[in-house]
Parts: structure tokens; sequence; C-alpha cells
């Protein structure tokens, strides 16, 4: 009770209209195995133009190798006015299933003598998904294609995960070391990550001026006047919750001081928790509410609608 109460109070200062040049959205659905959400990608677009949601997040491909084409997304986006759908291309990992990997680079968890200097171990999390130099022009080269392709197929813009892929550097042993410089670039893994996410908004603005650039986590790089500027909304996961079990309220009162820069730009936080609590649900959903974000409580495989508002 203690710790509930203390994240609540810790809320009070972050009340705000969130507010965005495009409409805010009320609503988010966050797809990306949707050969799972549906059997056919016919049906999968059928579904998803239906669901009533204004943003729409999906993976590049319908199953991993099969792209949305444009017709596709013109149905889902036709589904309901003002929608957006955005493109969920992961920017700090490189993954085994993606188009750009090479077969001679390694599977399984374990990597070749041919694979690329910039490509590292995997994620024990997340089988498949390895650790990148991000930074490194060839990886940048990979994601901006990924980035082109995207666009042209007619994605309203891109949510980008891993952001936070600079914490994974910064860490020295059972500590992390803010700022801490890159010996490659002799500036920071942050700045990094800031510069890497401006050329990816750059990139995919220069086929629609229009598009929306979400970064997932990495709030830390709101400090950066440049990053805040550049980018359309943030998508924030498990800050109140982690699973069934209520975060740490040093993380949670973290995250919320570098989510004021948001609410002083008046752009929105996307909250995603992935709690199957009722009782820990309605606490996301009355935090997040108070906090002018949207809210989906979903699974954490991302194979569902699951449940969203704000």
């Amino acid at each position: 009770m203690k710790s509930t109460l203390f994240i609540a109070l810790l809320s009070i200062s972050l009340v705000s209209r969130v507010g965005y040049a495009e409409p805010a959205p009320a609503s988010l659905a966050y797809v990306l195995q949707a050969d799972v959400f549906a059997k056919t990608k016919t049906l999968a677009v059928e579904r998803l133009a239906a669901c009533g949601r204004d943003w729409i997040v999906l993976d590049a491909a319908f199953d991993g190798e099969t792209p949305w084409d444009r017709a596709d997304l013109d149905t889902v986006r036709h589904g309901r006015a003002g929608r957006k759908v955005l493109a969920y291309i992961s920017i700090g990992e490189a993954e085994d299933y993606r188009a750009y990997w090479r077969k001679e680079w390694g599977r399984h968890g374990k990597l070749s003598t041919a694979a690329p200097a910039w490509l590292s171990a995997e994620n024990p999390e997340w089988k498949g998904n390895y650790r990148v130099k991000y930074w490194n022009a060839e990886w940048q080269r990979l994601i901006l294609t990924a980035i082109d392709d995207a666009m042209a197929r007619g994605f309203d813009g891109v949510y980008l995960d891993i952001v936070d892929g600079f914490e994974t550097f910064e860490q020295d042993g059972a500590e992390f070391i803010d700022d801490r410089v890159n010996p490659d670039t002799k500036q920071s893994y942050r700045r990094d990550m800031v510069d890497w996410v401006k050329a990816i908004a750059a990139r995919a603005r220069a086929i629609n001026p229009a598009a929306i650039v979400i970064p997932q986590n990495g709030s830390q790089l709101l400090a950066n006047a440049d990053f805040l500027s550049v980018i359309s909304a943030i998508g924030i996961e498990d800050l109140f919750t982690n699973g069934n079990k209520l975060q740490p309220t040093s993380h949670t009162r973290e995250v919320l001081s570098h989510l004021k820069k948001m609410v002083e730009a008046q752009k929105p936080v996307l909250l995603i928790e992935y709690s199957k609590s009722a009782k820990r649900q309605a606490l996301s959903k009355k935090l997040a509410m108070e906090n002018g974000m949207i809210w989906l409580i979903t699974d954490r495989k991302l194979m569902t609608l699951g449940e969203s508002g704000r």
C-alpha cells in the first residue's frame, strides 16, 4: 500500500493536457505478431481496420517475411478517421529473422567468424536478438533501408525499439556510468543514440514530411533538446508495473522526472504495461490518466489488441 500511495503522489507533478500537431490519440494498438492475431493477412487487415484504435503499431511485415502493402495499410488506416499506422523497427538490436540477416553470421544464439564486427552477443531475454554497435555505418545503412521500405509502402511513421540500447554500453559491472564516452566516436553513447534517432527521423521525413517518429523507452535522452524536438511522442514500457509486480518507486520516480520534458513540449506519452492482474491493471490505468498518458494494457508478446484508453 505504501508503494502504491507513493507512486500516486508522484503522478501529481505530471498532470497536463497532452498536445500534438496531429490530434493526440485516445487509444493505441501494438501488434507485432499479426500472424497470431489473425490466421491470414486479409483477416488481420479486416480486424485491424475495425479495431477502433487511433494509432496502430505493426511489425513492418505481417509474419516476419510477408510485407504489408499500401492497399493493406490504406484499408487499416481508413477504418477510423485520423488513424495513423506506424512501422515497428528495432534500431538497437539485430534480429536474425529479418531480411538483412545473413545466414553465415550465425543462428540460435551463436555467431560465426563471418559475423560483422558491429554484431555482438544475443540478448538473453529475447532469442534471435543481438546487441549491435548502433553507431556503426554498416548497421545504420541496413536500418535506413528498412525505414525507406516502410515509408515507401505507406506507413505514417516509425516506432523505434531498443532506443535504450545505450544502457548496455554504459554498464560497468553492476554499475551504470551516465554519459559514458564511446571510444569509437569520442562522444557519449547517449549522444550516439540521439544522433541515430535524428538520422532516422530525417530519412523518414524525406519521404513523408509529416512522418511520425516515436522512440520506445530511453527517456534519459529527453534531456537533449534536439532529441525532444525531433520526436513526435514517446513509448514507455513497464513504468508503474513489471508484470504483476509494482515497479520500485525509484524507477518510476526517475522516469517520471524525465517525462516532464514531454509534458512541457505537449507531446504524447504512450504507456505500455503488461500486467495480468486486474488490480495492477487498474492502478496502471489510474496513474496513466492522472499523468495525461495514453495507456495500453496488453500481452508481453504483443499478439492481441489488449485494452487502451486515456
